[in-house]
């Protein structure tokens, strides 16, 4: 029987990359896309999830027999902040629809995508896959924290009860060519490219929100493409794996901001704001022990300024069409 993967949310950030991974990989090979393989990368132009009946239509529609669910409603920490009951419900209907449809269709196996800010606000690092559910989520984000936190209970529940093979992804901080680059929505790095395209097109300052001192661990979405399709085939437990870069390779706020703006060949330095209420959490550094026992160390993530470099180009190239409004993909 062949292969028909579904991606949801397939012309997102990380769709997109699953796309060009599978486009641009040797045919055959670990990530490359395989004889008798056929992928479906679906928008939410094709269904709004949120609707249990479009959601049924679109698999009725490809008849996949996996899934990659990557469809969510995101935003960076401000819309998270002020929407966290829309966070909160239309990622569960999404989530609930995409689970339940997969379930009575047969799917051989769902792949879910996660987020580290399903952990607990309060937790020792670094972050491990059995931590996930030891305490509260940080505030900032309880409503899209707690959805994505339901994945992993769903998931048990319909391996115990049905046999399913469903599982999750828990990704760090993901960047990469066709990300979303809204100024109020956006995450941290698409929105400081696009602050320093914007200052140096207006002579202005380069503001940034904070002190700059939060560490991240940044996942380069082409490599994190490849993570998902090795998940897909060679990964077979329900228990969520960490798909990150190792936790040495924290990277602060400031230090994004620098290298942004010496990828951009911006002639200033970027100007900190200082107000620490809008740092968000400090650090929640995550381990990849468990993905790199598994994957192989064979496996090598493209380097930072490799990868930002790629991205600020993609932006340049494509800002006329660059994503630049609210929506789930």
């Amino acid at each position: 029987m062949a292969t028909v993967v579904l991606v949801t949310g397939g012309t997102g950030l990380v769709g997109k990359a699953i796309e060009y991974v599978i486009e641009h990989e040797p045919e055959g090979s670990r990530f490359g896309k395989r004889p008798g393989e056929k992928w479906i990368f679906a928008g939410s132009r094709e269904a709004d999830l949120r609707n249990p009946e479009e959601t049924l239509k679109l698999f009725e529609k490809y008849q996949p027999t996996h899934v990659i669910h990557l469809a969510a409603l995101v935003g960076g920490l401000f819309a998270n902040r002020e929407r966290k009951m829309t966070f909160l419900r239309d990622n569960m209907l999404i989530n609930d629809n995409v689970l339940h449809t997969a379930h009575i269709k047969g799917i051989k196996k769902v792949i879910s995508c996660l987020s580290t800010c399903v952990f607990p606000d309060k937790v020792d690092y670094p972050l491990t896959e059995e931590k996930i559910h030891l305490g509260p989520p940080h505030s900032s984000n309880f409503g899209y924290a707690h959805a994505k936190r339901m994945v992993d209970i769903q998931n048990h529940a319909y391996k115990e009860e049905f046999g399913c093979n469903f599982t999750s992804a828990i990704p760090t901080n993901v960047f990469g060519p066709h990300d979303n680059f809204d100024l109020k929505h956006a995450h941290v790095m698409p929105a400081l490219i696009h602050k320093c395209y914007l200052s140096q097109k207006n002579n202005t300052p380069l503001k940034v929100m904070g002190d700059g001192s939060p560490l991240r661990q940044f996942i380069y979405s082409r490599d994190l493409a490849k993570l998902f399709i090795w998940q897909m085939r060679e990964y077979e437990s329900v228990e969520p794996v960490i798909l990150s870069v190792d936790e040495n390779d924290e990277i602060s706020i400031r230090d994004l901001a620098n290298s942004i703006v010496k990828v951009m060949n911006h002639p200033d330095k970027p100007e900190f704001e200082n107000e620490v209420n809008d740092n968000g959490q400090d650090r929640k550094p995550a381990s990849n022990a468990k993905l790199m026992s598994l994957i192989g160390s064979d496996f090598k993530f493209t380097p930072f300024e490799q990868a930002l470099q790629e991205t600020v180009t993609w932006f340049l190239q494509n800002y006329a069409n660059a994503r630049t409004g609210q929506s789930y993909t």
